[in-house]
């Protein structure tokens, strides 16, 4: 496999997954979608590879970054804690809706959300006045996160992050709290789509479902060192200038899973 492909990815995932609370699933699911193309991995196949064993990364990579946010004081708990019902069941049947889709159709979904994420970083980050939801708010909020996420691969903090910045929070806070709630959600998506994948025709070797093990070796190693740094950098980088480089990467990244279906 394409090991440095794969290290950089962890790299970028990793600094990005501390830096704006994203969970690093934007970057890592492209990146495994091309190597595992590479290796000769069926489309149907190789999407939902990528999209499980982002998320077993990220369950893993979170967790610096979450312990860096914490020390600082940045993560709203009582935030988190609201959002855990819905995300919870919402990932359950994100997950298991993935099984029953036809591979290209998640594929072509995840480059209409690249460009979407792309779009939403170009505006920025959005403050608001306005205040968090009550509890069954916040739980139908956390109940759309989980579904859209365990299907994307990602942490949730695309959606996570404008919305708690729309609501008044302070940005720092709300890079944070994403970054919390993003760990629980892909530990559960991963378990799910280990035993999702189990009996799926076709899985590169060296897989449990759709969680393929040196891909996540590779993807982690790197993301588990960068996290830090990226939780650390949130406090020194211009936001504005972080949101516009991050709207053109994710168009790029989109362009290129986009290009082998015309």
């Amino acid at each position: 496999m394409d090991v440095t492909s794969l290290l950089l990815a962890g790299a970028v995932a990793g600094t990005l997954a501390g830096l704006l609370g994203i969970g690093g699933g934007t970057i890592i699911v492209p990146v495994i979608v091309i190597v595992l193309g590479a290796e000769g991995v069926s489309a149907d196949v190789m999407i939902k590879v990528a999209v499980g064993t982002s998320l077993a990364t990220i369950a893993v990579s979170a967790l610096p970054s979450i312990y860096i946010h914490h020390r600082q004081g940045a993560i709203e708990w009582p935030v988190f804690w609201q959002l855990m019902p819905g995300i919870l069941l919402g990932t359950v049947i994100g997950a298991i809706t993935v099984d029953l889709l036809p591979g290209r159709v998640l594929y072509i979904a995840f480059v209409v959300f690249l460009v979407i994420a792309a779009l939403r970083a170009a505006i920025g980050t959005v403050g608001g006045r306005r205040k968090l939801p009550g509890l069954q708010g916040m739980v139908g909020m956390g109940f759309v996160n989980g579904i859209i996420s365990s299907m994307m691969g990602i942490g949730g903090g695309v959606m996570n992050v404008p919305f708690f910045t729309y609501c008044s929070m302070p940005v720092r806070n709300a890079v944070a709290t994403a970054a919390a709630a993003g760990m629980p959600l892909a530990f559960v998506s991963a378990i799910i789509y280990a035993i999702m994948g189990l009996d799926e025709f076709g899985i590169p070797e060296s897989s449990i479902g759709y969680i393929n093990l040196p891909s996540f070796a590779g993807v982690v190693s790197a993301s588990f060192l960068f996290a830090p740094l990226g939780a650390k950098l949130t406090h020194a980088i211009p936001e504005r200038a972080l949101d516009i480089f991050f709207s053109l990467f994710l168009l790029f990244i989109a362009g290129r899973m986009l290009w082998p279906l015309l």
